[in-house]
């Protein structure tokens, strides 16, 4: 190769120069149909657009279902369910947190919806708002609060035996006040009357069926053997007892040892409930039921009976002395015509309900009862 001279060089290097000069200025190819639905009024979103990122997966959906609550054990919670499962379910800790210590967050009787996490367990996810109670004052607490037994009852049997244990009418009259109070309707059972007979049964309990009161004369023990002619009558009453339980919810309460479970073993046998005879050597009932329970019946779409533990301390709940005197149903037709408002039929002047006393339109025994609620006795049976 011949040597070039430095002339030649320099001539060589600037036709190279201008070359790489010349490729740079051409313009630089592109597709223009990429650029034809360009919008410069989006140009700002595009630049701005977070980058994509993978979806989030989707929360699943809880299955709910409709029931009630049919047994309370410490923080769990039996589930009757609307078609015809018994569940067990926690309280969701959501409602936990909104309960106050003056409520009773979840009673029997509740209607309730329950997320179910299987076939036999749930969360209770909401409580309906009740229609109705049958509560007491809580026991040993001074300060106002309510310990409810059962919600939403549509009527209570309340269930005294006639002997074995002695019946304590006073006690009586504490149950019908706070069925009054409740605005629920009120039927005595009176159980046991094989060992009495119907006419002494009566003679205990005559004046309540003067007042106006619905009574039964049971015997649960002669529903399930041959009884004597004596208690015939009581057998129809059972007959009368389970067309009354159709389609409601019924609060079958009294003190222990009267036979409530033993009645309602005597009107659906096949729920076999636990029965316990009374403390000989006392005279009071034993508790054999120690949570109140609601069972399904099968007679009617929506039958239950809640049978609840005998109650040795009953207090009444938010009732003022001015207007206990309306729930005995003798003493309301005169209250109105006391001399002054509020008067509490003690000791105040021109007062109807005592002169009503007086006049032997209220008994003697219902006015002793009125006075012993009005005084804050409370009845401790205990004291039998």
């Amino acid at each position: 190769m011949p040597r070039l001279t430095a002339a030649q060089l320099v001539d060589t290097l600037g036709v190279e120069t201008q070359t790489a000069t010349a490729r740079q200025e051409l313009p630089v190819p592109r597709n223009t149909e990429a650029y034809e639905g360009w919008d410069e009024a989006f140009e700002d979103d595009y630049f701005d657009a977070p980058a994509k990122s993978k979806p989030k997966p989707k929360k699943k959906r809880e299955r709910t279902v409709s029931g009630v609550v049919a047994r309370a054990r410490g923080h769990h919670f039996d589930i009757a369910t609307t078609n015809g499962d018994l569940i067990t379910c926690r309280v969701r800790g959501r409602l936990l947190q909104e309960r106050t210590k003056e409520l009773t967050l979840v009673a029997v009787g509740d209607r309730v919806q329950v997320a179910l996490e299987s076939k036999r367990s749930g969360l209770i996810d909401s409580i309906e708002e009740r229609e109705s109670t049958l509560s007491r004052q809580v026991p040993g607490v001074t300060r106002p609060a309510e310990d409810v037994i059962v919600a939403n009852p549509d009527q209570v049997l309340v269930v005294f035996a006639v002997k074995n244990p002695e019946p304590h009418l006073r006690m009586l009259d504490r149950f019908l006040v706070i069925a009054e109070a409740n605005e629920l309707p009120a039927v005595i059972v009176v159980n046991k009357i094989d060992l009495t007979g119907l006419e002494a049964a009566r003679s205990k309990f005559h004046l309540y069926e003067e007042l106006g009161y619905p009574l039964l004369y049971t015997s649960a023990k002669e529903r399930m053997a041959a009884g004597p002619e004596r208690c015939s009558e009581a057998i129809a009453d059972l007959g009368q007892l389970r067309q009354l339980l159709i389609d409601k919810l019924t609060v079958v309460t009294g003190p222990s040892g009267v036979g409530k479970s033993a009645l309602i073993n005597a009107i659906h046998p096949h729920l076999n409930l636990r029965v316990g005879e009374p403390r000989r050597y006392e005279g009071k009932g034993k508790h054999t039921t120690r949570n109140a329970q609601l069972f399904r019946l099968p007679v009617g779409a929506e039958t239950f009976v809640a049978d609840t533990p005998g109650i040795r301390e009953l207090g009444l709940y938010e009732i003022e002395p001015g207007s206990l005197g309306f729930y005995f149903i003798d003493m309301k037709p005169f209250v109105n015509d006391c001399h002054y408002p509020n008067c509490t039929h003690n000791h105040e002047p021109n007062c109807a309900v005592r002169q009503a006393v007086g006049d032997g339109k209220i008994s003697p025994e219902r006015y002793d009862s009125y006075l012993r609620i009005l005084t804050g006795d409370n009845l401790q049976l205990d004291e039998w």
